[in-house]
């Protein structure tokens, strides 16, 4: 009795272990998923704090509470459940997927560097008069574009795993990034607020610290959009330099590999960092070649009107200050 008792003991305890290995081996493939996606992740938090500008600052936490809300829905009821059968039953759909999604961020990382470098910022982007509802429904609609590129993305990085192995860190991942994405986002919109607490305590110190941290937010905010859109290039040219080097078309990614490596060789102890920093920037430069051509094109064939009506607004606002002139002479 007591020989089986231990027996079974052993046995209980051989699959804890076995549990808690296939738990560890989980969380290390899901951190793996995350760390392939980190371009999209830095997109994404660059991107979520301008849906809370010119919001009242009580109101901030709530409306991030909504969006991440929205985005978890995203993940775990939309998207995982289609990439999920996708892999399944037709696997050879990902890398397609994978390349329209590339070239979809390439243009987003153009189209804002454009916008930036010519002044011209689209209105809609402006939280002026919306509701609450409205800028939570807005935000949620941009985060399923770049949650589907982080889970296709953290799915590729496992397709060799067996489906319960892919769905359970597929899970993880969708919740790990969420809580990562709009816990620094929520900590990002408030750090103003903090400054501001800081500066009215009686210490000098935290006063100075405070006044700092708010003078500081705007410089933040402006890092972050630049970091955003140096992101969308690296991950949108990586992505298809990666995905034609899968389906057969290699010569692209084996020259930024080899410049990669001669980096790498070239430069001594630094070598492994400078030749990720070139394998990137060669990314990003494919990326940004890509998203210049699709926003030209965009430009082109679906801005004319908008343009059009743009100008003639200008035109009637000049003919309307002519005519203001001329009856005050």
């Amino acid at each position: 009795m007591a020989g089986g008792l231990a027996a079974l003991l052993d046995d209980i305890a051989t699959l804890a272990r076995a549990a808690a290995a296939s738990v560890d081996d989980v969380g290390a493939a899901a951190l793996k998923a995350s760390a392939k996606a980190s371009g999209v992740v830095v997109d994404d938090t660059a991107v979520t704090p301008r849906y809370v500008t010119g919001i009242q600052p009580n109101r901030e936490l709530p409306i991030i509470k909504r969006i991440a809300i929205g985005s978890l829905r995203n993940k775990l009821l939309f998207i995982l459940p289609a990439i999920m059968l996708a892999s399944e039953f037709v696997p050879w759909i990902i890398m397609p997927v994978l390349m329209v999604g590339g070239a979809f961020l390439a243009f987003e990382g153009a189209e804002k560097l454009y916008e930036a470098l010519s002044g011209k910022h689209d209105k809609d982007e402006s939280n002026e008069g919306k509701s609450e509802e409205e800028i939570a429904s807005g935000a949620i609609r941009t985060d399923f574009i770049l949650s589907s590129e982080i889970m296709v993305i953290s799915l590729n990085e496992v397709a060799n795993e067996s489906f319960w192995s892919r769905l359970s860190i597929l899970v993880v991942v969708a919740i790990f990034i969420t809580v990562l994405v709009y816990g620094v986002v929520g900590l990002i919109v408030k750090m103003d607020d903090i400054g501001l607490h800081m500066a009215k305590k009686d210490s000098a110190g935290s006063q100075k610290f405070g006044t700092a941290l708010v003078k500081a937010m705007p410089k933040v905010l402006s890092g972050l959009s630049v970091i955003g859109i140096a992101a969308m290039l690296w991950v949108g040219g990586h992505i298809m330099l990666m995905a034609l080097d899968d389906i057969g078309w290699k010569w692209p990614y084996a020259q930024v590999h080899h410049l990669e490596e001669w980096v790498r060789h070239s430069t001594g102890g630094a070598g492994g960092v400078l030749g990720w920093v070139a394998n990137t920037l060669a990314s990003a430069l494919v990326g940004l070649v890509v998203g210049a051509v699709i926003t030209a094109i965009v430009l082109k064939f679906f801005h004319k009107d908008h343009s059009e009506q743009d100008h003639a607004v200008d035109l009637e606002k000049d003919a309307g200050r002519d005519t203001g002139d001329a009856a005050a002479h």
